[in-house]
């Protein structure tokens, strides 16, 4: 899943939704030294992706992107399934879609000095594209996805990837229509029993 998954399934809670951000952006073991629901954040973040990556809706959805395509679907679906929850962001979140996202920037920014650098210039760019909302937009999905290829070292066909969407798009909406209900629910559990765990 992409930002705005990670932070919406985060929950409200802010140490939890710190860490879901950051997943994308720590590797290896997660530091001992973040604040407890920061680290559970980044390993709820880990779980969702795990989660997806498995389910049989995602497995049966990647065949169907044709070569060069087929090798960056995960890049593809994560992308266009945070367009679809930002266009219908009202039917996921009670927060209407503009405040969540003002909140979770300024949440990013009063904590800057917790996040990893390269999350950091991140949060710039978040902020200079005012993302994530504008994923509700489909020509912002275009600059994302040339971005995203432009910070890919070997050579891919990403920025030309609306193409490739647009072909599967009613199969893209049905899948995300059966499949994000399921990882929200997935999503509340994990977080319901990391919160009752509190050591």
């Amino acid at each position: 899943m992409n930002h705005l998954a990670h932070a919406l399934l985060s929950g409200p809670e802010a140490d939890l939704r710190l860490g879901g951000m950051m997943g994308d952006f720590v590797r290896g073991s997660i530091d001992a030294g973040l604040d407890p629901g920061v680290r559970k954040g980044i390993a709820l973040h880990r779980a969702i992706d795990s989660h997806t990556d498995g389910h049989p809706e995602i497995r049966a959805l990647r065949p169907l992107f044709e070569p060069p395509y087929r090798r960056f679907a995960g890049i593809l679906i994560d992308i266009w399934f945070d367009h679809l929850l930002a266009r219908d962001f009202d039917r996921w979140s009670e927060v209407p879609l503009d405040r969540f996202s003002d909140d979770l920037l300024a949440l990013l920014k009063a904590r800057s000095a917790e996040l990893p650098d390269s999350l950091q210039r991140f949060t710039r760019y978040l902020h200079s594209r005012r993302l994530p909302a504008a994923y509700a937009r489909r020509d912002m999905i275009s600059e994302v996805l040339l971005g995203v290829s432009s910070r890919l070292q070997r050579a891919n066909p990403l920025a030309d990837g609306l193409i490739e969407i647009s072909r599967l798009e009613v199969e893209l909406e049905e899948t995300f229509a059966r499949f994000f209900p399921q990882l929200v629910e997935f999503a509340g559990n994990w977080r319901r029993d990391a919160l009752a765990n509190t050591g």
